[in-house]
């Protein structure tokens, strides 16, 4: 096992990929490529949908939060695995209607949806809309009104909580872009906009505080904030809300160095605090939904890749330059992410060499990881880059005019294409 089960290493000292050879993956396919373990993605679907209803009832509902990896076949095996879905733009709403998605199952997050969005999503029948704003607000019920609809909502709110994870990542502290803050008084203020509004009708709450945290405590605190909260309305406006999303961000193990989460159990822990606080104020449970994402699809996934040069430096390091980089992967230039990288090819031998590993962009920052410990590489060799599943293939870009990799699903020990390999004649579609 390498990070995770999944990842093992066979009779020839190759890198597997839930069981299948990375070689004969990047033989097949060519690099770079994106690998997914399909099956570690229904586990983990399981897992949180299991774990939803044991501890808050049969009516909890895990989303995933699709942001994380965006293609057709994750909203079918979304909706094969009976989740729910969160989609924060006009595309990937889009994406879910053109995968068959149950449309009422859709929750529409966004910090500044547009009117075409709001539209469209009404179009598509999407069952509940996160507003996150006054105007935001104002707009949906104008077209809720204009159509003679009324439509389902949840209000993002910000519960002032600090998970201590990349400042980048935070979502639910009081200066944050999203939602309302309750600390300001702006909280009540869009709670009591909302029960006035024609054509809406306020269902609950949401709340999200950030990504990769790998502590409960802060999601106890915002669970205890929100459900205060709830008691609040309850008492100023009268109003029982019958909805709390509390949002993700449960951690990854990227590397040897991560705790590895016990999602199930991270899940009881949080339940008993939503029970405990709910019993303290005296409101009954409301419907609990989760929003996972990186920790659905995060572990599943690597990237693979072909060595080209290895410069070595004296007395500064060595650099291991790829055919792919940052186009594929910017969370290094972005959040300095860490990650677990091998030689594919030799995965059995000791990991005794020290270096950068190098993309091939035309950029200084253009690295996916520096004081990594891999096999010594040479010109030619298949690396793979480890935990890749989550914010790689969704934030890919053609920088440099380089193609976008393809999309590997592996299952049952089989593999077939989910999103075929960009080409140069791709690249020159839309220009004129």
């Amino acid at each position: 096992m390498i990070v995770h089960e999944h990842f093992d290493v066979n009779d020839q000292g190759h890198l597997t990929i839930g069981g299948v050879d990375a070689v004969d993956l990047a033989k097949t396919y060519g690099t770079p490529a994106y690998i997914l373990d399909e099956n570690v993605i229904r586990q983990q679907c399981r897992i949180y949908r299991e774990a939803a209803k044991a501890h808050f009832g049969a009516d909890a509902l895990p989303l995933y939060a699709s942001k994380a990896l965006c293609f057709t076949e994750m909203y079918r095996i979304a909706a094969d695995e009976g989740m729910g879905v969160d989609c924060v733009s006009g595309g990937e709403l889009y994406t879910a209607r053109k995968a068959g998605f149950p449309a009422e199952r859709i929750y529409f997050h966004g910090n500044n949806k547009t009117d075409r969005d709001i539209a469209d999503a009404m179009d598509m029948g999407v069952g509940t809309f996160v507003v996150d704003n006054a105007e935001e607000l104002a707009a949906v019920s104008a077209e809720a009104c204009r159509r003679g609809i009324t439509q389902r909502i949840l209000l993002r709110i910000t519960p002032g909580i600090d998970p201590h994870t990349h400042r980048a990542i935070v979502t639910g502290n009081v200066d944050s872009k999203f939602g309302n803050a309750i600390a300001t008084g702006q909280a009540m203020q869009i709670v009591k906009a909302s029960l006035a509004a024609e054509g809406v009708s306020l269902a609950g709450l949401h709340c999200h505080i950030g990504s990769q945290i790998f502590d409960i405590e802060p999601f106890a605190d915002a669970a205890a904030i929100m459900v205060a909260f709830l008691a609040d309305i309850q008492k100023e406006c009268g109003v029982v809300l019958s909805e709390l999303n509390l949002g993700g961000g449960l951690g990854v193990r990227y590397t040897e160095h991560d705790r590895q989460i016990d999602y199930a159990a991270a899940i009881g822990d949080i339940a008993a605090i939503v029970k405990a606080q709910c019993k303290q104020h005296a409101i009954p449970l409301p419907r609990i939904i989760l929003e996972p994402g990186r920790s659905l699809v995060a572990a599943a996934g690597a990237t693979l890749y072909t060595v080209g040069s290895v410069k070595e430096i004296p007395e500064f390091r060595n650099y291991v330059s790829v055919d792919g980089g940052m186009p594929d992967n910017p969370r290094y230039a972005l959040y300095q992410s860490r990650y677990t990288a091998l030689i594919a090819n030799r995965a059995s031998e000791p990991a005794t060499y020290r270096a950068t590993l190098a993309g091939r962009c035309c950029e200084s920052g253009d690295l996916l990881g520096e004081d990594m410990d891999i096999q010594k590489p040479v010109r030619g060799d298949v690396l793979a880059v480890l935990v890749t599943g989550a914010y790689n293939y969704a934030m890919a870009s053609n920088y440099n005019r380089l193609p976008r990799p393809p999309v590997i699903l592996l299952r049952d020990g089989k593999a077939r294409i989910a999103v075929r390999r960009e080409t140069f004649e791709d690249l020159t579609d839309h220009d004129q």
